[in-house]
């Protein structure tokens, strides 16, 4: 959901002073809830959100209070597919491995040619 609240998020106001950054967190998940709650009530989907609804007044749809704790879990590796992942990341890697094995074996060639032109 686009990162912590900007209240908690100790580089969001940096990022924006430096450019970096050109929308809040929170401004960014209001933008995705208000564009996404209409696509879903066209598709029919129903949003597991018991507080979710239209704010007249803002303009916006106002929405529950995130589980933080559960988000935190997730970035430091404690999600549900993060075992997943990581095996993922590891076949990748162990798979790729004859492509490092021969890039490395061509170097050394360029690096032997060029050590025998030079003497």
């Amino acid at each position: 959901m686009f990162g912590p609240p900007d209240a908690d998020s100790p580089n969001s106001a940096q990022g924006m002073r430096w450019g970096i950054k050109r929308i809040s967190n929170d401004d960014l998940r209001q933008k995705f809830v208000d564009a996404t709650v209409p696509q879903a009530e066209v598709l029919g989907v129903t949003l597991p959100d018991p507080d979710l609804r239209w704010n007249e007044t803002r303009g916006h749809y106002d929405y529950g209070a995130i589980d933080w704790d559960e988000f935190w879990q997730v970035v430091n590796g404690n999600g549900p597919c993060n075992e997943e992942r990581l095996a993922t990341r590891v076949k990748a890697h162990n798979d790729g491995q004859w492509v490092r094995d021969a890039a490395l074996a061509h170097a050394r060639k360029q690096q032997a040619r060029a050590l025998k032109e030079a003497a």
